[in-house]
This record gives structure tokens, C-alpha cells and sequence, in this order.
């Protein structure tokens, strides 16, 4: 096992080549860290920036064998990495944070909303379902309309389907591919906030100012931060955090996203064990970002400072959007992050402009 905190010239391993690990990397070299990328893909965004890169499954032994070789200590860019290959790795002594816990928890939503409950943190009333008769029975026992959705993968909108009537909530299981779900009750929300939190290996916990989110189509659009909120409304998304991030012994960056509801009350929607859309706008925001924070986490370094410096409208960029990169690199307070990603299909996350305000 390494000793931490990892000196400037140890080698950080990351599960996924996609924008997020390529942040990841970036920032990881700004510290001094190496990075050794294991990606499907050999022409990916965080493989192109890295300084090792393994090409292979995340499920292949002899590219995970390579990755171990190479590295001080490892984490992932994205939660639908194989619960089995973070095992795997953990066997041979290979220290991964967040830890498989985290994995376990985020991957299924099922457990995630138990695991939360069981730590004091609401959510909507949900019940899970494995055939087209209990998806009936969940429907009529949360009451209809209610939100059926896998229980394991799906992301931006996917693998999600709304039923209006319990009756049809058969037929919408076999639509989502006859798997286990969950139905979750509707949520009444005045808006949806995230919360940025990071957890390093002391214990000691940093949290960002929360963000204020927008979607369309199933996406996120844009996230405003700091978001206006009351010191009530600040108090309890930290103390959320705080719960979740100590009750998974958890090392590392989280995102939590949440429901503010109309009483005052906030819920959480869910939870990812990673840096997280919504944090983006901490580049340009923050002293110290999302990703910076994660790396010295998982290094065993001490946390940066998390307070806002500045206000940020940070703007996904979607599809063919990114070709307007010239006009946006002209505007003096925008700041542009492209992914290098060579195809720009419709409604893909290309990049992500953060349009920096002075604080109020």
C-alpha cells in the first residue's frame, strides 16, 4: 500500500477517458502528479492528456494488472465503472478512493436512497420493482403520477419514464428493458441546487457554496453559483453533505444533487461519488477547483479552499455549439473548457463555458 500523502512524481490511476478524467489529469499535473489513464477508447479526451495510457475494458485483468503496476493510487471519472474491477484491484492492495462503498451505494438507487434515509438525509418516498407486476403494485403504492427508473446505469434524462397511471406501469417496465427499477414518488420543487463537497483522508471536509441548475431535455443546461439561498438553506445542504460524505468513510469529490422543496425543505435527488457537472463552474469560481480538490484528496494532500471568489453562469455546450468557440473566446468574461472529443453529435457535452460575474 502507498504511504500519503503522495509526493509530487507518484502516478495517479484513473478508471475513464472521458472530459471529466481529462479535467482530472490537467489538474493532477499541475501538482506534479503523472496520470495513467485505462480507457476503452485509445482515442480519448483524458488519454490524450495523460502520461500512461492503457487501452482496454474496465473489466480486463491485464489492463488493470498494468494500471496497478503503474500507479500510487487510483479513482474513476464516472460511477457505472464495474463494482468487480474496483474489488479487483482493491485484492491486490491497490488503494481506490473513493472507496467500493461509494460504488456500491451510487451505482444501485435503490441502496442509495436506503443508505440515505438510514443517514437522517430525505428523499422522495420510493419502492423498487423486478417484474411487471410489482412495477403495478409499486406505482399504486406510491401513487400515480410517479417516476419509474432503472435501478442501476441511465444518466442525463435516460433510462427514465414517467407513469401516469399504474395500470400502464407494466408496459413502461418492459419499455425500460424488463430490469429491476425504482418508482419514485413526484417531488414538488421550487428549484434544484447541487452542493460540491470533498472528504480527504483525516476526515477533514470542504464544501463549495451551492449551485443553482437548469436542464433541458433531460440535460444539464447550466448551473449559477453561487446560488441565492438563504443561511438556513446553506446550513442544512452542508449538513447533508457532511452526513453522506462521513456515513462512506468516503475520500474525494461528491456531487449531491438536491430539491429544494416549497416549505423549505431540501432533498436529495441523488448523489454521485465523483467531480460532478455542476461543479464545474469552480474553475473560474474558486481558488481551488472541483478537480484540484479531488486530487489532493485522494493524494493524502491537505483540502483547498472552497469559497467562491467570483459569481459563475457555467453553460454546457452542446453538439455543434462548440464551433462557436471563436466568439466565445473573444467575450472578456467568458472562460472556455473544450473536451477534445472529435465527434460533435447532437446533445453531447462538447464543452462548457464559465461566464465570470464579480461577487454581489
Amino acid at each position: 500500500m502507498p504511504s500519503f500523502p503522495l509526493a509530487p512524481g507518484s502516478t495517479i490511476g484513473i478508471l475513464g477517458g472521458g472530459q471529466l478524467g481529462r479535467m482530472l489529469a490537467l489538474a493532477a499535473a499541475r501538482l506534479g502528479f503523472d496520470v495513467a489513464i485505462l480507457e476503452r477508447d485509445a482515442d480519448s479526451p483524458a488519454g490524450r492528456s495523460a502520461t500512461h495510457l492503457i487501452v482496454g475494458g474496465y473489466d480486463d485483468e491485464t489492463a488493470l494488472a498494468r494500471l496497478a503496476e503503474l500507479t500510487d493510487v487510483v479513482t474513476y471519472e464516472f460511477e457505472n465503472v464495474p463494482a468487480s474491477s474496483v474489488e479487483w484491484l482493491a485484492a491486490r492492495g491497490v488503494d481506490v478512493a473513493p472507496g467500493p462503498r461509494a460504488l456500491a451505494v451510487a451505482q444501485d438507487r435503490v441502496n442509495e436512497k436506503t443508505f440515505l434515509n438510514g443517514r437522517g438525509v430525505a428523499t422522495v418516498a420510493f419502492a423498487a420493482a423486478d417484474s411487471s407486476a410489482s412495477a403495478v403494485e409499486a406505482v399504486e403504492r406510491i401513487g400515480a403520477p410517479a417516476l419509474m427508473k432503472t435501478r442501476r446505469e441511465g444518466y442525463d434524462g435516460k433510462g427514465q419514464r414517467w407513469v401516469e397511471h399504474a395500470p400502464d406501469a407494466a408496459r413502461i417496465f418492459e419499455a425500460l428493458g424488463s430490469v429491476p427499477v425504482i418508482v419514485e414518488a413526484p417531488a414538488d420543487f421550487v428549484r434544484e441546487l447541487s452542493i460540491i463537497a470533498a472528504r480527504g483522508r483525516d476526515g477533514e471536509i470542504a464544501v463549495y457554496p451551492l449551485g443553482e441548475n437548469h436542464h433541458e431535455n433531460g440535460v444539464l443546461r447550466r448551473t449559477i453559483a453561487p446560488a441565492q439561498a438563504s443561511q438556513g438553506l446553506k446550513d442544512q445542504a452542508e449538513k447533508i453533505a457532511r452526513q453522506v460524505l462521513d456515513g462512506l468513510q468516503y475520500v474525494g469529490v461528491i456531487g449531491i444533487e438536491l430539491f429544494e422543496m416549497k416549505d423549505g425543505r431540501l432533498l436529495v435527488n441523488e448523489i454521485a461519488p465523483r467531480v460532478h457537472n455542476t461543479g464545474h463552474w469552480t474553475q473560474d469560481g474558486c481558488e481551488v477547483d472541483q478537480f484540484e480538490q479531488h486530487i489532493r484528496a485522494v493524494a493524502g494532500w491537505p483540502l483547498g479552499p472552497s469559497q467562491a471568489r467570483s459569481r459563475v453562469e457555467m453553460l454546457n455546450l452542446l453538439g455543434e455549439e462548440a464551433g462557436q468557440w471563436r466568439r466565445l473566446a473573444a467575450e472578456p468574461d467568458a472562460r472556455l473548457h473544450l473536451y477534445g472529443k472529435r465527434d460533435a453529435k447532437p446533445g453531447r457535452k462538447m464543452g462548457h463555458v464559465n461566464k465570470v460575474r464579480p461577487l454581489d
